[in-house]
């Protein structure tokens, strides 16, 4: 077996063990943790037992004070009360909040902001679906609330506003142009006024104000967290990040999973810094604390309980001292809402907010993926439509690249044309490795060939297309994206699947143990592999059966692979396979070479193969049009 044919065979095999192995270690584990996520919410609503009392707040007799824990008792072996939302928001006296984009309530028990609905999103592509259920009070069934306050030094047992106390506001209602003060006095000489404001996006900003009416001075650690009563459902993706996410001082981008978390030291990871933001992360949302940038904080994940866990991140700034008479005021902004690129580009640059657009996975490669992003959306505001600015930028990649594919062409032409040389200096060499490399290269020099300049525009595309990827997977401005006819979302799979008749049978082959999630094939994805197919035409058939038999099968294994992927990326691979097949029959036109597809489609249909001359016109047809000034041309990707 030649080294061409072992590494097509092991490409071949290292492609079906990505496929079987996605399978194994993401499909059927995926679908089984959905299931049991399914038995343990009804379990958790089902379980008649009492509700826990709040933890008291943990300190070290020499230590400064940490930011108040959950209201889940770390040592909660049993399952909290769960109270339909609806039934929970109405036990707690609340103010409610509309804005443009938020509709909700405070609650003035405890000052929360633990009820937020987003406006713009909904559950599904049908209008009517229930909006998005960002933020929920504690008690429901699922808790996400952010809460700002003080705690004192240890030993000093001052009386603080708590998780069950009661503010009095000073509107019936929060909106972007009526901001409301809340106040409370704890008898002891301390007044303290709370201003929340929030804009018509997704920005509350919250002032603190105590006012020292007493005779002796106090000092209080101003604290901000957000908590979440359970761990969500997440998707799971390598190349997506849920969970606790920040940027504390000078530490960068802070990622940690639910489960990573608990493999920390006391399953706490602490940070400190000036500047910065904390807070959860999920695919689309966000919740996260900013304290004030130009102050030191002591930032703080933690998972607190055992069998039912509660997440916080918290953040907990220096003391300040407050003499009889005197005041202290803090300003915490919380972000809740949606992962809009452009609300929180401007966000950061309007607060200061460090790095505050990487709340965004554009991971790795983002120095290419925002600005694709930004294309994208550039084109978008001129098509309307997301799917057609995808097409477009597949045309503009096309046309950046097409010099270097040009040469990449000719450069694989020439490595055809001296192909019985390199065979006769191999069988010359067998016995000699060094020899025989010597000899290829001084051919390879002589016939000024760059061995991998056909790898060159595959190579410089990956980081386009995992670019592109990204972009289709993480901003929600993809989410529920519509294209035409049965696209809906071009973040999510072709909806229509073969297997099922295109909905005819009433059946998801996607459940089918192990191989289900191959069982999932759109339109889009056959037309894809058709594409794909029709592109490895375009060039004469290998005569090595190896070689034939796998690029027969290329065309499938992709196909079943990108199955499963979101429709817009099948999409772009699709019309990218077209353009490539239209600029490869335009360059070996000019080129006057012979085009291969029609001899070859009539072969694989049990047609007549082209007398054997051909081939031999074909490369003949190419060597003399090497060195023509128009002579350019671009291998199959």
């Amino acid at each position: 077996m030649t080294q061409d044919n072992k590494n097509l065979f092991l490409a071949f095999g290292l492609s079906l063990l990505v496929m079987i192995g996605w399978n194994y270690f993401y499909g059927a584990p995926q679908l089984e943790k959905s299931r049991q996520e399914q038995i343990d919410a009804k379990r958790l609503q089902e379980a008649p037992h009492p509700a826990p009392a709040p933890s008291p707040r943990t300190r070290a007799a020499d230590a400064a004070p940490n930011a108040p824990a959950s209201d889940v008792a770390p040592n909660v072996t049993a399952p909290p009360l769960v109270k339909s939302r609806a039934d929970m928001l109405a036990t707690i006296p609340r103010l409610p909040l509309e804005t443009k984009s938020l509709t909700g309530s405070l609650s003035l028990r405890g000052g929360r902001i633990s009820d937020v609905l987003l406006n713009d999103y909904r559950e599904t592509v049908d209008k009517n679906s229930p909006k998005i259920e960002l933020l929920s009070p504690s008690g429901s069934p699922k808790p996400l609330y952010a809460e700002i306050g003080f705690v004192d030094q240890p030993g000093a047992n001052l009386v603080l506003p708590k998780s069950d106390t009661v503010w009095t506001a000073d509107k019936q209602t929060l909106t972007a142009n009526s901001p409301v003060t809340m106040t409370w006095d704890n008898g002891q000489g301390l007044l303290f006024k709370r201003q929340i404001a929030v804009d018509e996006r997704y920005m509350f900003t919250v002032t603190d104000t105590v006012e020292n009416k007493g005779a002796q001075p106090v000092t209080l650690f101003p604290y901000a967290l957000v908590s979440r009563h359970g761990k969500p459902k997440t998707d799971g993706y390598a190349v997506l990040h849920e969970g606790f996410v920040g940027v504390v001082g000078d530490s960068g981008v802070q990622e940690f999973t639910y489960d990573s978390i608990e493999k920390e030291q006391s399953a706490t990871k602490r940070l400190k810094g000036t500047g910065g933001w904390i807070g959860f992360t999920d695919k689309y949302w966000a919740v996260t604390i900013i304290p004030d940038q130009d102050a030191p904080f002591d930032a703080r994940f933690a998972s607190i309980g055992t069998a039912f866990k509660t997440y916080q991140a918290d953040a907990l700034g220096e003391g300040r001292l407050i003499a009889p008479g005197a005041s202290t005021q803090v300003t915490t902004h919380v972000f809740a809402g949606a992962k809009e690129t452009a609300a929180l580009d401007a966000y950061q640059a309007k607060y200061k907010i460090k790095q505050f657009d990487l709340l965004i996975d554009w991971g790795w490669f983002y120095f290419i993926t925002k600005p694709m992003f930004k294309l994208l959306d550039f084109l978008y505001k001129f098509v309307g439509n997301f799917g057609v600015a995808i097409l477009l930028i597949t045309v503009l990649v096309k046309l950046a690249f097409f010099p270097l594919a040009n040469r990449s062409y000719l450069s694989m032409a020439k490595m055809k044309a001296v192909q019985p040389e390199m065979t006769a200096i191999r069988e010359r060499f067998a016995d000699d490795k060094v020899k025989q490399q010597q000899e290829l290269m001084e051919l390879y020099k002589r016939e000024k060939i760059n061995p991998v300049a056909g790898c060159l525009p595959i190579l410089i595309q990956i980081p386009v297309f995992f670019a592109l990827y990204k972009v289709l997977f993480v901003t929600i401005e993809m989410r529920q994206a519509p294209f035409f006819g049965w696209i809906r979302d071009l973040s999510a799979p072709d909806p229509t699947n073969i297997f099922t008749l295109f909905g005819l049978l009433p059946f998801d082959p996607t459940h089918v143990p192990v191989f289900g999630s191959f069982l999932h094939l759109g339109v889009w994805p056959l037309v894809m592999g058709v594409s794909m197919w029709v592109q490895m035409k375009m060039n004469p058939e290998p005569t090595d059966p190896v070689q034939k038999s796998m690029f027969a099968w290329m065309p499938v294994v992709f196909t079943f692979m990108l199955g499963t992927f979101p429709a817009g990326l099948v999409i772009y691979w699709t019309w990218n396979n077209i353009l490539s097949v239209a600029q490869q029959a335009l360059i070996m036109h000019r080129a006057g070479v012979k085009i291969e597809l029609l001899d070859n489609l009539k072969t694989a249909f049990g047609g007549k193969k082209t007398p054997a001359g051909a081939h031999v016109r074909f490369m003949a047809g190419i060597v003399p049009a090497m060195d023509a000034p128009r002579a350019t041309a671009e291998p199959a990707e």
